[in-house]
């Protein structure tokens, strides 16, 4: 590795570190506790260094959210992308995949879908970040109307139908991250395949029958 190679290596670090100092900070003290000489405090640079990477908090908390969608869109894209799979599969994958990123990535998913709904901050989403926001959204909105052109979901409008189920998928999300410890809930998981399940079968999509009862429902 050369010299101006290993220098571009050494400020992608410095840069990640930023990020994931000033995103743990965001989370635990909020917008109005955090200050770029804290950040700079908290990885012990000079507040002059984080400048030279980013223009202001605002600016940081912006790249994380690009940051969150763009680790959003890496999976929802090898979920969706594949068009091999039958739609009713890949309908209900994909919204898995949606929920294990938030539980997997809660501080990237509390930034970017919750923060700023309990902060007094400027709204962040500048338009690269929104640009990628939507682009996360249409890989459902897709699904949903491969599913819907086969048959395997209600017909109905395209656009109410995937917010319906993105707006579930924010819920069951948001609500185990926020209230981890603090409701009895059952199992993560098994809450988490009721709950898809439920918005499936509210959305048209019937139970998959076994091959037992697929050929006794044909007789």
């Amino acid at each position: 590795m050369g010299i101006h190679e290993r220098r571009n290596r050494e400020k992608q670090l410095l840069r990640q570190e930023i990020l994931d100092a000033a995103r743990e900070m965001f989370v635990r003290d909020g917008y109005e506790g955090v200050s770029m000489r804290k950040i700079a405090e908290k990885i012990e640079y000079s507040p002059t260094t984080i400048y030279h990477y980013f223009r202001d908090k605002t600016d940081l908390l912006s790249q994380i959210i690009q940051e969150s969608f763009t680790k959003l869109n890496n999976q929802l894209e090898a979920v969706f992308g594949d068009q091999s799979q039958c739609p009713r599969e890949c309908l209900r994958r994909g919204m898995a995949t949606y929920v294990d990123f938030a539980l997997t990535h809660p501080s990237h998913y509390y930034l970017t879908f919750m923060f700023r709904q309990v902060e007094d901050c400027p709204s962040p989403l500048d338009d690269e970040a929104y640009c990628l926001g939507m682009k996360c959204f249409d890989y459902l909105r897709q699904a949903v109307k491969r599913a819907m052109d086969s048959g395997e979901i209600d017909r109905c409008d395209l656009e109410t139908a995937s917010q319906a189920l993105w707006a579930g998928l924010h819920g069951v999300s948001s609500l185990l991250i926020s209230l981890e410890g603090g409701f009895p809930f059952v199992e993560r998981q098994q809450l988490i395949n009721h709950t898809l399940e439920m918005m499936l079968r509210g959305a048209g999509m019937q139970p998959k029958l076994a091959a037992g009862q697929e050929a006794s429902r044909a007789r």
